[in-house]
C-alpha cells in the first residue's frame, strides 16, 4: 500500500468510498446481469429492478464514466470488462463483490467498534447464516483461493504427499491446486455442516469427486481425523483468539503422520504489529466483524506450533505477497 504523502492523496483515499459504494450498489441491484448481452434505457432498467428512474439514470451515468457501461443514443450496455467480470453467469465473475458489500455494512460501525473494543453488530453463528450469505462468502474466498492454491503448490514439495486436510477449506480451491500438481493426492475438506454442501458443488464442478471428500464439523470442538501428510489452515487463525488457535494448531499437529507438515496461510505480523500494512488493516476487519479475531505475529504463531511439538518452523512469502508459515511433525 502507498503511504500518504500529501493532502490531495489523503482526500483521494477519504473520498474513495463514493465510487466503491456506487459499484457495490450496481452489483447488488444486478444491473450488469440485466444488461448482459443487450442494451436498455435507464428508465426501462429502473422498472425491471423496481427503483427510481432518475436515481438509476444517475447511477448508470457514473458507471459509464468508469468504463463499466457504454451509452449510445440513451441506451446502456455493459462494457466488455463488465460483461466478463461483473455478470454473474460469466466464469470470470468477481463473485467476491457480494461479500464486499456485506463488509461495507460492518465497516460502517467502526467508530462504535473502536470505543467498545469488539464488533457491535455480530451476526449469527457462521453455520446459521443463510445460504445466500454463505455462497457469497465462499465465492469470494474461491476467487482468491484458486491462484493462491496454485502458488502454494509450487512453493511446497508435494512429491511424497498422499493425503491432505484443508481445515475450514471452503470451496476446496487450495486442495484443487495441490491435486493439479500431484494428481495422486487424496484431499479432505473440513468445514461447517452448512458449508460442505457448497463445497461439494465446487468439487463436482472441478470433476474431482474421486479425489476430494468433505468432512463436516466445528474445528474447535470436533475431531479432524488422522493420517494426513499435510494439514492446511488457510485464513482461519485470524478468526480465533490466542487460546483457540493454540488448541486448533495442537489438533492439526495431532492429525499429522510423522514427517507431515502443518501449513498456515495468514497475515504474519511483525512484532510491533505495524507491518505488513495490509495485515494491520485486516486486524480492523476482524474488530468490526468478530468477537475476538485478530492478526498475529510470527513469534505468536511459531510459539503455538512449537507447543504442538512441531519442528523446522519456517516462513515463506509467495510471489503474490501471500505469507505462509510451516512446521513439520518429527
Amino acid at each position: 500500500m502507498k503511504k500518504i504523502g500529501n493532502p490531495a492523496e489523503l482526500m483521494e483515499i477519504v473520498n474513495g468510498f463514493r465510487l466503491s459504494r456506487i459499484i457495490l450498489t450496481a452489483f447488488e441491484l444486478r444491473i450488469f446481469d440485466h444488461l448482459a448481452g443487450k442494451s436498455c434505457s435507464s428508465a426501462d432498467l429502473a422498472s425491471l429492478i423496481n427503483a427510481n428512474k432518475r436515481a438509476v439514470d444517475r447511477l448508470m451515468n457514473v458507471l459509464m464514466g468508469l468504463g463499466l457501461l457504454d451509452k449510445k443514443h440513451g441506451l446502456f450496455t455493459n462494457s466488455a470488462f463488465a460483461e466478463q467480470f461483473l455478470v454473474s453467469s460469466s466464469p470470470d465473475c468477481l463473485g467476491g463483490m457480494g461479500h464486499t458489500a456485506d463488509l461495507w455494512r460492518k465497516w460502517n460501525t467502526l467508530t462504535r467498534v473502536i470505543r467498545k473494543g469488539s464488533a457491535v453488530e455480530l451476526e449469527d453463528n457462521f453455520n446459521e447464516r443463510g445460504t445466500n450469505w454463505i455462497e457469497a462468502f465462499i465465492a469470494a474466498m474461491h476467487a482468491r483461493g484458486v491462484a493462491q492454491g496454485r502458488e502454494l503448490a509450487l512453493l511446497l514439495d508435494l512429491s511424497g504427499v498422499k493425503r491432505t486436510l484443508d481445515v475450514g477449506g471452503g470451496s476446496g480451491a487450495f486442495t484443487f491446486g495441490f491435486i493439479e500438481k500431484n494428481p495422486a493426492i487424496q484431499g479432505v475438506i473440513f468445514d461447517l455442516p452448512n458449508v460442505v454442501p457448497v463445497t461439494q458443488k465446487y468439487i463436482d464442478k472441478a470433476y474431482l469427486t474421486a479425489s476430494v471428500s468433505t468432512l463436516a464439523g466445528d474445528y474447535l470442538t470436533d475431531d479432524l481425523g488422522k493420517g494426513y501428510d499435510l494439514v492446511l489452515m488457510s485464513a482461519i487463525i485470524h478468526i480465533n483468539d490466542p487460546m483457540e488457535n493454540q488448541v486448533l494448531i495442537m489438533k492439526g499437529a495431532d492429525a499429522l503422520e510423522p514427517g507431515g507438515q502443518l501449513v498456515i496461510m495468514d497475515h504474519l505480523m511483525n512484532e510491533d504489529r505495524t507491518e505488513p500494512l495490509q495485515g494491520a488493516v485486516f486486524a480492523i476487519n476482524m474488530l468490526v466483524g468478530t468477537k475476538h479475531g485478530d492478526t498475529y505475529t510470527v513469534d505468536e504463531i511459531s510459539g503455538w506450533m512449537k507447543d504442538a511439538g512441531l519442528q523446522d518452523i519456517k516462513t515463506m512469502d509467495g510471489p503474490s505477497g501471500t505469507q505462509y508459515i510451516t512446521g513439520r511433525k518429527p
